[in-house]
């Protein structure tokens, strides 16, 4: 397609230029735009898809950056990037340093508040908003909040805190398709929300025939209150958000432009806070993700029909759920991208997707471990973090063994520092209690599941969303069984080479790459892998005996150091190992950072995890 009006766009001011005749045209070369390019650079399709109209009218009403537009996770703000400025930047969206998929207060004065996890919108709004009231500005904010952003109870929490005279718009849209299908009571009140237009005219005409009246019908409308919401309670059902004192617009086709136009204007004009509830086609205009939503949710994604790692554990534990009746599984919205979708389609009375909300997943789950169940809760690294005070009040202090299946482990070089799993290991190695494993294959993934079941205490399984490292069975897993799997080396014990690397993880196979590099400058080099990492006592003694007679160790780690497994591990050798002082120790993780880098480049090798960037580390102490 021929952008002839989309090449115009460069900032809103241009955008509020176009005549509104032009306005569907412009839509459908935005769309074109985001099909051709997304299907390139891989990213959130079809949820950009269905905000074209949605976005176009809110950058047409309201003036970014004077007044704050706050998108929630921020995967549908692909349209607001065209509209301000950032089109030619696509060719690099989703890559280290390039367009972030997700807004990002560092990229434009027109993303006043980063996102990347869900829920958040709202409260920041209302931080905008007082803030604003508080400084005696006339902006306004809006708040973009989907269906199924809206089951986290952080947005309800925020709800609960809105000030009805506040210059705050809440946009809920409800595509009815987050990325699975949204659950509980929540999802299933907006289905139901639904305030007809006789209604809404009866409101108005209600409340303009009060202000004629002046002085008396001021004094009639507490009056006549209680009456008009009886008639609503009676004839339209009540709704949750007039309950809370917030003015309610909706529900309204945001896929017509001028249907939502016209809403925005109403509750721009309004000056107070207010709810407009759109509903949109998710993937809009291009037939294939309109037919698929959740398939175009995040193209080139993880969500395919390849063997992973996680496909691996939903098959294994549904093997186990067949014999052991005890066995639940838990997700928070996030059944496919952690492969428990299957286990629902198995075992449907055992599965339990409690939307977005992580924190009540992980206590439910201890109440279901108290009960004498024995719960599988799979959530995404990056996500696990919202739940660490639940980890630790509710299940570690109360020492539950609640199985924490940690999905998405390491770096996220697509989505950037919102979504790199490279927390855990630290944040849980100081609970005590919790047994940490990091399985690189389906055998040991396996092994771990299996050994979990019976656990007694809190179990945490990490893994990357990825194939299985091979290699790593005929390496390391020769004449093994599986409860030998924990701490392995490519060289027998009592015969250390000189260098010696420490990994776990999916960088192992960087540092397999590292190892050859060595090998091809003829330095013989060894590998420790360690898929069982806490307790770190029988880590580090294994890991002892192992480098005994090595000059140089070299901890590699696709997390952070500070608090991690290479500070922690090394810590514990030189204590507990005097006699390894001998022993020079270095190296390689995520140095006091977010991994985020300023420029396009290789995230890898930016962070010094790159093969050649490992092996340097050996090099420059060889020589």
């Amino acid at each position: 397609m021929e952008y002839r009006l989309l090449t115009g766009i460069n900032s809103p001011a241009d955008l509020k230029a176009v005549e509104e005749k032009n306005i569907p045209d412009l839509c459908a070369e935005m769309r074109d735009f985001l099909v051709s390019n997304i299907e390139r650079t891989g990213g959130h399709l079809a949820s950009n898809l269905g905000v074209t109209e949605l976005t176009v009218a809110i950058h047409r009403v309201f003036d970014s950056p004077k007044d704050h537009i706050i998108f929630d996770v921020g995967h549908q703000s692909y349209v607001h990037k065209l509209i301000t400025g950032r089109r030619d930047m696509f060719s690099s969206l989703r890559t280290p340093g390039g367009l972030s998929g997700f807004t990002n207060r560092s990229e434009s004065l027109h993303d006043p508040f980063g996102a990347g996890h869900s829920s958040t919108s709202v409260s920041a709004a209302l931080g905008f908003a007082e803030a604003d009231a508080l400084s005696g500005s006339d902006a306004f904010t809006v708040a973009v909040i989907g269906d199924g952003a809206y089951t986290g109870g952080m947005a309800h929490e925020a709800l609960n805190n809105c000030k009805k005279d506040l210059r705050l718009i809440i946009i809920l849209n409800e595509n009815r398709m987050s990325i699975s299908k949204n659950k509980g009571a929540f999802a299933s009140y907006l289905a139901k929300v639904r305030i007809s237009k006789g209604y809404r005219k009866w409101k108005s005409g209600t409340n303009s025939f009060l202000t004629k009246l002046g002085g008396f019908g001021r004094a009639m409308h507490s009056f006549l209150s209680y009456s008009k919401n009886k008639k609503k309670r009676i004839v339209y059902s009540s709704n949750y958000f007039e309950d809370l004192g917030l003015y309610y617009i909706g529900p309204v086709n945001g896929n017509d432009y001028q249907a939502i136009h016209k809403a925005l204007r109403e509750a721009k004009s309004l000056g107070k806070c207010a709810v407009i509830h759109t509903y949109t086609k998710k993937g809009k205009g291009y037939e294939p993700a309109e037919r698929a939503p959740d398939s175009f949710h995040n193209v080139s994604g993880s969500h395919g029909s390849k063997k992973t790692l996680h496909s691996e554990f939903a098959s294994k534990l549904i093997d186990l759920a067949d014999k052991d009746k005890s066995i639940t599984a838990i997700t928070a919205a996030m059944g496919i991208g952690t492969g428990l979708s299957e286990f629902g389609k198995s075992h449907p009375e055992r599965y339990f997707d409690v939307g977005i909300a992580e924190e009540h997943a992980l206590t439910f789950a201890a109440g279901l471990a108290a009960a004498g169940m024995k719960p599988y809760a799979a959530i995404y690294s990056t996500f696990l973090q919202r739940a660490y005070d639940n980890i630790i009040h509710d299940i570690a202090l109360q020492k539950l063994p609640v199985r924490m299946i940690i999905d998405r482990a390491g770096l996220a070089v697509a989505d950037g520092a919102t979504h790199h799993g490279i927390f855990d290991v630290a944040f849980l190695s100081h609970i005590p209690g919790i047994e940490i494993y990091a399985p690189v294959t389906y055998r040991s993934l396996g092994a771990f599941l299996v050994a979990s079941v019976d656990a007694e205490s809190p179990v945490a399984i990490r893994y990357s969303n990825t194939p299985e490292l091979s290699f790593v069975s005929d390496m390391f897993y020769k004449n093994v069984s599986d409860d030998e799997i924990g701490v392995l080396s490519d060289f027998e014990e009592g015969n250390a080479p000189e260098y010696v690397f420490i990994t776990y993880g999916n960088v192992a196979a960087n540092v397999l790459k590292a190892q050859n590099i060595l090998r091809d400058k003829g330095i013989n080099s060894g590998i420790i892998l360690c898929e069982k990492l806490a307790p770190y006592g029988d880590c580090v003694e294994k890991i002892a005996a192992l480098t005994k007679g090595a000059k140089r160790v070299l901890f590699v780690e696709e997390g952070i150091f500070f608090g991690g497994f290479s500070m922690i591990a090394a810590t514990e050798l030189r204590k507990s190992h005097p006699e390894l002082s001998a022993v020079s120790i270095a190296f390689s993780a995520i140095d006091g950072s977010f991994a985020v880098p300023s420029e396009p480049c290789d995230l890898y090798d930016h962070l010094g995890l790159s093969a050649e960037k490992i092996a340097e580390k050996i090099l420059n102490y060889s020589e």
